[in-house]
């Protein structure tokens, strides 16, 4: 029997965050660029520089920008 008669299948289950309370609901986050497309496609969760995980769902263009995201993301580009 040779190792390319076996098949395998994953399955991934990933368990929403649909809201961590607190003031973080009412802003638009940083998060790495690379995340966003896989967040997108696969539905997995971002998180923030200020920590916040979540599945985007909203359109962050209609929030402010959470000021400790900008905070910490302006301490990294000085």
């Amino acid at each position: 029997m040779s190792d390319l008669d076996t098949d395998v299948i994953v399955e991934e289950r990933v368990t929403p965050v649909t809201n961590d309370g607190g003031d973080h609901e009412r802003f638009a986050h940083y998060v790495k660029k690379s995340a966003i497309l896989p967040s997108t496609v696969e539905g997995t969760p971002l998180e923030a520089l200020c920590g916040k995980k979540w599945i985007p769902t909203r359109d962050p263009s209609k929030f402010p920008v959470c000021p400790e995201c900008k905070e910490i993301y302006e301490a990294l580009m000085t």
